[in-house]
C-alpha cells in the first residue's frame, strides 16, 4: 500500500493506543500522559466492553493498551480476554511491577495478546533515575517470569541522551532472554516537556541513532524516527506521521485524540461517548478529516529530503511552540546538526 493512501486515511485505524487508566505505580520524568491518579469518570467495565464491540465491529486487527500502568486497573484482565475473545489482538505496555507468577501464567496461556516492558536503561543507574528506585530490578524481575515460561515479550526504551550509549546492552538484555528491543522517541508532552531539552538526544547522538537502526532491522520502531530519514536511506517502516490517518489514541475517559502523543485539546477529535461512539468520530470527526489532507508546508516542502522525513512529528513541533509547518527540532538539516554544516 502506498503512501499516498495510508495518508488519505484507512476504515479503521491500524495503530490504536487505548490509555486505559492513568493510575500508575511509577512516576516516570518523562511520563507523556503525567500519569500518577486515576481518573473518577474513566469508562465503567460495561463503556469499555462496549468500545471493543466497535472495534470488532470496524475489524480492528489490533489495540495498544497502555496508560498509566494498565494492570493497575481493577478489571484490566477483563477487559483483556473480552478483547481478545472478540477477534482483537491486544498488545500491553507495563512497567512491569505488577507482573506475577499468575500474570506471567495468564500473558503465557493466551494467544494474539503481546507484552512490552518499558526500561529506560541496562541498568538501575541509567533506569532508576527516570523511572524510580527499584523499577529496574522489579522489571527485570518480570522479564525473568516472561523468560521462564518460553513467553515472546519486548522492552520498550525511550531513546535519550543518558541512555543512548546502551543500546547495544538493551539489544542484548532482550534478545538474550528471547524478547525484542522496541525503541521510541523522546517526546515533550506530559512530565516530558520538562526534561526535553537535558535529556533529548543531541544532533551527533542521533545520527549514531540511524546508523545502529540501520544495522539493527529487528530492532522496531513504530515510526518513531522517520524524521531520521533524511540522512538518505529511509528506516523500516511507513516513514510517516499516521495521526487521524492510520493512527489514534483513546484516553481513559474517551476522548479521542489524533496521536498518543499529542494529548492535547486541540488534537481531540471528540468522545467516545457521544452519539455515533468511535467510528463515527474515526470516520467522520473534522479534526481526522483535515489530517487526512493536510501536509506539512513552509520550507519542508521545498527540501530534497521532503519525501523521506514528510516533515517529522507534529506532536514534537506543537510542544515546543512550534508551527506545524516548521521543521520538526531534531531534523537533520536543523542548525548544529552535521548535515546542516555541509549546505
Amino acid at each position: 500500500m502506498s503512501y499516498e493512501l495510508f495518508r488519505q486515511g484507512l476504515d479503521a485505524p491500524i495503530c490504536l493506543t487505548w490509555e486505559i487508566t492513568y493510575g500508575c505505580n511509577l512516576r516516570c520524568v518523562h511520563c507523556l500522559s503525567s500519569s500518577g491518579q486515576r481518573r473518577e469518570d474513566e469508562l465503567t467495565t460495561d463503556e469499555a466492553k462496549r468500545l471493543i464491540d466497535e472495534w470488532a465491529a470496524m475489524k480492528v486487527f489490533y489495540i495498544n493498551v497502555g496508560g498509566g500502568e494498565p494492570m493497575s486497573r481493577p478489571d484490566f484482565f477483563v477487559l483483556m480476554n473480552y478483547a481478545l475473545d472478540q477477534g482483537i489482538g491486544v498488545k500491553f505496555s507495563t512497567n512491569g511491577t505488577l507482573i506475577d507468577d499468575a500474570a506471567a501464567d495468564w500473558i503465557g496461556s493466551r494467544d494474539y495478546l503481546d507484552v512490552q516492558i518499558s526500561l529506560d536503561g541496562a541498568a538501575a543507574a541509567t533506569n532508576d533515575p527516570v523511572r524510580g528506585t527499584g523499577s529496574f530490578l522489579r522489571a527485570r524481575r518480570a522479564i525473568d517470569r516472561l523468560a521462564a515460561r518460553d513467553v515472546a515479550f519486548k522492552i520498550n526504551a525511550v531513546v535519550t541522551r543518558q541512555n543512548i550509549h546502551e543500546l547495544d546492552a538493551l539489544y542484548a538484555l532482550a534478545t538474550d532472554n528471547g524478547g525484542q528491543l522496541r525503541l521510541t522517541r523522546l517526546r515533550p508532552s506530559g512530565r516530558g516537556i520538562d526534561v526535553w531539552e537535558r535529556m533529548r538526544p543531541a544532533h551527533a547522538q542521533n545520527r549514531m541513532l540511524y546508523e545502529w537502526l540501520l544495522a539493527h532491522p529487528d530492532v522496531l520502531t513504530g515510526d518513531s524516527f522517520f524524521h531520521l530519514s533524511a540522512y538518505g536511506q529511509p528506516l523500516d517502516g511507513l516513514n510517516m506521521c499516521g495521526a487521524g490517518r492510520i493512527v489514534c489514541c483513546v484516553d481513559p475517559v474517551g476522548e479521542v485524540y489524533a496521536c498518543p502523543f499529542v494529548l492535547s485539546p486541540e488534537f481531540s477529535a471528540g468522545n467516545v461517548r457521544d452519539q455515533g461512539g468511535f467510528a463515527w468520530l474515526w470516520r467522520n470527526a473534522p479534526l481526522f478529516a483535515h489530517l487526512r489532507v493536510w501536509q506539512v508546508g513552509g520550507r519542508c516542502q521545498t527540501c530534497n529530503a521532503y519525501a523521506l522525513c514528510h516533515g517529522g512529528c507534529f506532536a514534537v513541533k506543537h510542544f515546543t511552540g512550534r508551527s506545524l509547518d516548521a521543521p520538526d527540532p531534531d531534523c537533520v538539516f536543523e542548525p548544529g546538526s552535521d548535515e546542516a554544516l555541509k549546505r
